[in-house]
């Protein structure tokens, strides 16, 4: 019998597909990764607009139980720990704490997500694309990510995790886009901050993160593209 979740997206999964992936993972759903063409433009189909995202972009979570669809990775991200494993957004179940788990998810869309976006962009996809690098803007992102690096360092140095001492989405959230970070020259922002390289490495070593990065080949699946 097929598995009652299905989300669609890309085969090689962006790291907005690899965020909702994760959290099914982390919360045992069994579910189907239903790949999409990014060159045939299926995410621009009518038949994709009208049902499951009228943005034309991925991911979307299908349920039929419920007969639910739902697109924007975040939202979908926060629908399947509610569903599945809500400590994951409450931490110890107190609203003092679940307030925290969404000030520093915040953080990572807000301050953190933009900045190494940018980074992994131009120092990963550019070169691959035959794209120039920007590096004036790169030097610009690496120091301004360098600055919310620091306040992430101070954070882990009181807890152990972003949100406390227990992980949750704030935390896996932030998974996908640093696995494609790590791989640049700019890692070192990570690992010359020993609280921030402890929690990342932790962060990795979850067998739902390994799983979930098996999917994610560090060339975004362009190397082949490249080479031709």
């Amino acid at each position: 019998m097929a598995p009652a979740v299905k989300v669609y997206g890309w085969a090689v999964v962006s790291p907005f597909v690899a965020r909702a992936v994760l959290c099914l993972e982390e919360a045992g759903v069994e579910y189907e990764l239903v790949p999409l063409s990014r060159e045939a433009g299926d995410h621009r189909l009518p038949d994709f607009l009208a049902r499951k995202n009228p943005f034309g972009q991925v991911p979307v979570l299908q349920e039929a139980d419920d007969d639910l669809t739902l697109f924007e990775s975040r939202a979908i991200a926060r629908h399947v720990l509610r569903k599945h494993k809500p400590e994951l957004l409450t931490g110890d179940g107190s609203p003092g704490s679940a307030a925290m788990v969404d000030v520093w998810l915040e953080v990572e869309a807000q301050q953190h997500h933009p900045l190494a976006a940018a980074i992994v962009m131009q120092c990963i996809v550019s070169p691959l694309t035959g794209r120039a690098v920007d590096q004036a803007a790169v030097d610009e992102d690496v120091r301004k990510l360098g600055k919310v690096f620091d306040v992430y360092e101070a954070r882990l140095s009181a807890s152990r995790y972003l949100a406390g001492d227990s992980v949750s989405l704030a935390d896996l959230s932030h998974f996908p886009l640093m696995r494609y970070f790590m791989e640049t020259e700019h890692a070192a922002l990570v690992e010359e901050r020993p609280c921030v390289r402890a929690w990342w490495e932790e962060l990795r070593a979850r067998p739902a993160a390994r799983r979930v990065a098996e999917l994610m080949p560090p060339d975004f699946g362009l190397g082949k593209k490249a080479d031709q």
